[in-house]
């Protein structure tokens, strides 16, 4: 779904349409998320560190992220 596209259906008065929405865009946030904390660790950085610039615990992010 393109940008443009999405922005009009979070606009969308249909619940229905809205919150689909809503629903692709957490799914894209998962995978950006994903492809960034990919890429912190090829970096090098830390569980701790990639916690810190997500605003969430190492813990958490190791366990959501850690293979």
């Amino acid at each position: 779904m393109e940008s443009a596209e999405l922005a009009d259906r979070l606009r969308s008065q249909d619940p229905r349409v809205g919150l689909r929405a809503v629903g692709a865009l957490h799914r894209l946030a998962e995978q950006v998320e994903a492809a960034a904390v990919a890429r912190a660790r090829e970096a090098g950085w830390s569980w701790e560190q990639i916690g810190d610039a997500l605003g969430v615990s190492r813990q958490s992010v190791h366990v959501k992220h850690g293979r």
